[in-house]
């Protein structure tokens, strides 16, 4: 019998399916990836993406097709991390935009937001390459479309889409002479497709193992057994989120809270777009909800006699996030007059970390090669940051879209991302700041700044792989430059000479030299000593980077 719908619990259970599908499968992905560095790969960036989105989706509570739209994109959106994450996640939002009022999605529905999904992708990356995931999801979008008119049958309709993405994808190789001199399909390609596979189990009715995926404790309702009677002043714990009609403004919220401490205690009002999650303790439930309905519907709301259940550790932990809020509303009060720029830069290893501080940055995102920082937490630290205009220094090339989308979600400040794709580059843009400037005379400037250094890094391989000409075995020392990698050898500082020896011209005048962790202090002066009589005329600058993965980190200048 045919299947012409999917309702809105069909779909969350598609979507966690999918989540679940690339979970289990990240690791093979990580595999295709064609770069054999320890890096933060494919297949672990779209899965932390998309079960971020995941979490949020489990934690809602009889959605409907709005809220379930709006927590995957959402979630998928800030929980973003490389390249690939931040690809997947305009799919996912192109994707639930379409849905988002629907009732019901039928093969229609279902192409249409299939071409949004791939129209938002592509406009998302600002140079689209053929041969990646945006090829696989520009086929699934012309299928999808193409069966819409033969077909009203989602089980006709889903298989034929899947099949035609398994051969775009199998032909991404023919458009990345990359991928085949590797002789490998595209990982974010790869990726993508097993997240529809994951979906399409889950349509078919196959049992799916979701252990994986817990719920986002920022989105649900704590359950807690009930334990010892308390003495409770206030004896109706009342929860309920406002769908609201007009914008809810920060005046509004003063107002709102101040009415409900008015009424009662342990107050928590979060806004988040549309939606206001309101929790409270009161004797009269009533008040607050009639006042909550001047600003717009109210959903799940929940309301506990705790004179009844004596769910004393309910009020403590809800109490406990009372104080928190409160006491970050007042360190905001308290805090230093804004400025009006300042630098969020991502690093790893306590010695670059120094590096950034000491040349000015005022909040630095622990991460890089070996975890790349999502959308979330590029927001997070943007808050940190009390200035006008903020400056975000990636400082590699995976983590420049996540920076990008997490500048189109702020509106009270100005975000300008300098594209750095590495560390040597970060440092020489903040090093060329210029106080007195503006921010646009400062970001010429550091554009400019970045394009005259050349960097280099120094690391293992992880795998065996061919490319850039260079056949490249596992445990293998590489030194990889801006452009790709450019030196490949079986000893560390053999390998970094020789690297040097490519990045050195007769205009060079400057090399810095940052080790990390896994090199001895007495090997790094050693070594240091080494270049100064390599390289006589070109002053040589040395320090502890301690950065993981990569024995030195370089610049020349």
């Amino acid at each position: 019998m045919a299947t012409n719908t999917i309702n809105v619990d069909m779909l969350a259970r598609m979507f966690l399916a999918g989540a679940q599908n690339i979970e289990a499968k990240k690791e093979f992905i990580n595999e295709l990836n064609v770069f054999p560095v320890p890096d933060g790969d494919t297949g672990t960036n779209m899965s932390l993406t998309i079960m971020a989105a995941a979490k949020e989706v489990t934690a809602l509570d009889k959605p409907d097709m709005v809220s379930l739209a709006k927590a995957i994109s959402s979630g998928s959106l800030r929980g973003a991390r490389g390249n690939s994450g931040v690809i997947l996640s305009q799919l996912l939002r192109g994707f639930t935009k379409a849905v988002r009022d629907e009732k019901e999605i039928t093969t229609e529905v279902l192409a249409k937001a299939c071409v949004r999904a791939k129209d938002t992708a592509y406009k998302a990356v600002m140079k689209p390459k053929e041969g990646t995931i945006l090829t696989v999801a520009r086929g699934i979008a012309e299928k999808a479309q193409e069966m819409a008119e033969e077909t009203d049958d989602l089980e006709v309709f889903i298989p034929a889409v899947i099949t035609h993405a398994e051969e775009v994808l199998a032909k991404t190789p023919d458009m990345l002479p990359v991928l085949k001199e590797a002789g490998v399909v595209d990982s974010g390609g790869q990726g993508l497709l097993e997240v529809i596979r994951g979906a399409y189990d889950a349509f078919l009715g196959k049992a799916i193992d979701y252990s994986a995926i817990t719920p986002s404790a920022g989105s649900g309702v704590t359950k807690i057994s009930s334990e010892a009677t308390a003495d409770i002043k206030f004896g109706y714990c009342t929860e309920f989120i406002i769908l609201t009609e007009k914008e809810f403004t920060e005046a509004d919220e003063l107002d709102f809270k101040a009415y409900l401490e008015s009424i009662g205690d342990s107050i928590v009002c979060v806004a988040d777009d549309d939606v206001v999650k309101i929790h409270v303790h009161t004797n009269d439930p009533g008040l607050a909800i009639q006042r909550a309905l001047t600003y717009g519907q109210l959903s799940r709301m929940k309301i506990d006699n705790m004179r009844e259940e004596h769910q004393e550790k309910l009020i403590r932990d809800a109490e406990n996030l009372a104080k928190q809020q409160k006491a970050e509303e007042e360190q905001k009060k308290n805090a230093e007059p804004r400025k009006p720029m300042g630098f969020i830069t991502v690093s790893i290893g306590e010695g670059l970390n120094d590096i950034f501080k000491e040349l000015g940055a005022d909040y630095i995102i622990e991460g890089g090669q070996t975890m790349n920082p999502s959308t979330e937490d590029m927001l997070n630290a943007i808050d940190h940051v009390n200035a006008d205009t903020i400056f975000i220094l990636p400082n590699n090339k995976n983590i420049v879209l996540a920076a990008n989308q997490a500048k189109a979600l702020v509106e009270d400040k100005e975000i300008i991302v300098i594209p750095t794709k590495t560390v040597p580059q970060g440092i020489t843009a903040i090093i060329g700041f210029m106080p007195d400037a503006d921010a646009k005379e400062n970001e010429s400037a550091m554009l400019e700044a970045i394009g005259n250094v050349k960097s280099g890094q120094v690391t293992y391989a992880v795998r065996d792989t061919h490319i850039d000409d260079k056949e490249i075995h596992e445990g293998d020392i590489m030194g990889i430059g801006d452009k790709g990698i450019i030196a490949v050898g079986k000893e560390i500082e053999a390998t970094t000479k020789e690297m040097l020896e490519i990045l050195v011209d007769d205009d060079s005048e400057l090399i810095s030299l940052y080790y990390g962790e896994d090199v001895k202090p007495e090997d790094a002066e050693r070594f240091t000593q080494e270049i100064e009589e390599l390289y006589p005329d070109i002053d040589i600058d040395a320090q502890f980077g301690g950065q993981p993965i990569y024995y030195y980190v370089l610049a020349v200048e």
